[in-house]
């Protein structure tokens, strides 16, 4: 589940950790696969508790569909874990990762092996991929990676507290939702907030850099991977808008109503607990709040844009999880098996998508009728099909040029990050001083 955690790494440390991987090597693969499967094939991934038993109940599949195989299984592995035992030469033949982040560290430094050879030699179909989803999987014309399962962002709303505030549709523009949520915020007889329409907060649960930018289009970097944070005026835009809204309700009120709240991921989230009217999500939070609040009357909608943005209303952030064959695989025509079957076979990516309710990534398995869809579940498909939904650039600085924003956005939303162009031209120069670093000048 990447969305629950930003890598602990920052770039510093991922292309620490990388160094020991050496560049992209050649590597022979066999003119034709092999018409028989045998032998012992480790997975690694991050996956624990529940979730590893959907894993797990896929990778049975596998096995029983090739008597002669063995998996042998790592779960709970973060990407930190995997980038060291792939670092310190462990046997690690597929690694997925929570982070699509890191794609440009592993593409870069060989670290994941360079997936084209077999692709092209078995012929697989990279069109039933979205071009978003693609475009995460592979970083400066080197594909080292498959999607397994995608993250797609959306509004949650609360049917109840609309009703009561007299609303019976969803935002269609942030303004709108600014609106929306302010009329439907209470209070104590203190001041303090007692339900919020909406929380604009940056670094509240889900609400970053990245999930936000497609309501303004933004873009992160330019052709030649420096920032464009500074030179895309959508990103001032956001700002100002959020810092606004932040401003009518006050920072500290809102910082004491967040820290209040429960924890992201517990059964007191603060959209489950009814504590937040709307809130800005993942399309996993569908099987949370099955599972934790049943008795929730809630839908689901695109997060909207800007006004000024409007066209754009329908898209969202897409992400997920990516798997790749490790540099040091022991197997990799196993390797490689295992991981084909993992992201394109239609049975195993629909069984994956419905006991984990995350985003399939294959056209097949969209259209699926095994695929378990409910109405708020479809939001979040219709978000993948749509063509102004965009996703984050590979870097091989990895996440470090959106921490590096996020960290003056906090400053900003909060009323000391100064001249806002200012703020963002020394943003630029961070995130290309840290390029400089890993590509040199």
């Amino acid at each position: 589940m990447h969305r629950r955690i930003m890598s602990a790494l920052g770039a510093a440390a991922a292309v620490t950790l990388l160094a020991a991987c050496s560049g992209p090597s050649n590597q022979d693969v066999a003119p034709t696969a092999p018409e028989h499967l045998e032998g012992t094939v480790s997975l690694w991934h991050f996956f624990s508790d529940r979730e590893a038993d959907v894993i797990q109940s896929v990778v049975d599949d596998f096995e029983a569909a090739n008597p002669d195989v063995t998996v042998d299984v790592h779960s709970g592995q973060d990407d930190e874990k995997l980038q060291k035992a792939i670092a310190a030469g462990n046997n690690v033949d597929v690694g997925i990762s929570y982070s699509t982040d890191i794609v440009g560290a592993f593409c870069s430094s060989g670290a994941f092996r360079d997936l084209g050879p077999y692709i092209e030699r078995d012929g697989v179909d990279l069109g039933q991929f979205s071009d978003t989803v693609r475009s995460y999987t592979e970083y400066d014309g080197t594909r080292c990676a498959l999607p397994v399962l995608a993250d797609v962002y959306g509004l949650y709303l609360n049917d109840d507290l609309l009703d009561a505030a007299g609303y019976d549709h969803a935002p269609q523009t942030l303004e709108e939702l600014e609106e929306m949520a302010l009329a439907m915020t209470t209070y104590n007889a203190d001041g303090s907030i007692d339900v919020l329409g909406f929380n604009p907060l940056m670094g509240y649960y889900e609400n970053s850099a990245a999930h936000w930018a497609p309501a303004v289009g933004a873009t992160w970097l330019n052709a030649d991977g420096t920032s464009a944070v500074g030179s895309d005026a959508g990103w001032a835009e956001l700002m100002e808008w959020q810092k606004a809204f932040v401003d009518e309700i006050g920072y500290d009120k809102l910082q004491a109503f967040t820290a209040g709240l429960g924890q992201e991921f517990s059964a007191d989230n603060a959209f489950q607990a009814g504590k937040v009217a709307m809130n800005l999500d993942g399309e996993y939070r569908t099987a949370f709040i099955d599972d934790q609040a049943p008795d929730l009357h809630y839908s689901t909608a695109p997060l909207p844009p800007l006004a000024s943005h409007a066209d754009l209303y329908g898209g969202g952030y897409i992400t997920g999880n990516i798997g790749g064959i490790a540099k040091n695989s022991q197997n990799p025509e196993l390797a490689w098996a295992l991981l084909r079957y993992l992201t394109t076979d239609t049975g195993a990516v629909v069984k994956l998508s419905n006991g984990l309710k995350n985003a399939p990534t294959t056209a097949d398995a969209l259209a699926s009728p095994d695929l378990e869809v409910s109405d708020q579940f479809q939001t979040f498909l219709n978000l993948m099909a749509d063509p102004h939904s965009q996703t984050t650039p590979a870097s091989p600085v990895g996440a470090g040029y959106q921490q590096s924003f996020e960290g003056y956005w906090s400053k900003y939303q909060q009323g000391d990050g100064g001249d806002l162009a200012a703020g963002l031209a020394q943003v630029d120069k961070e995130i290309d001083d840290a390029l400089a670093l890993v590509t040199g000048p």
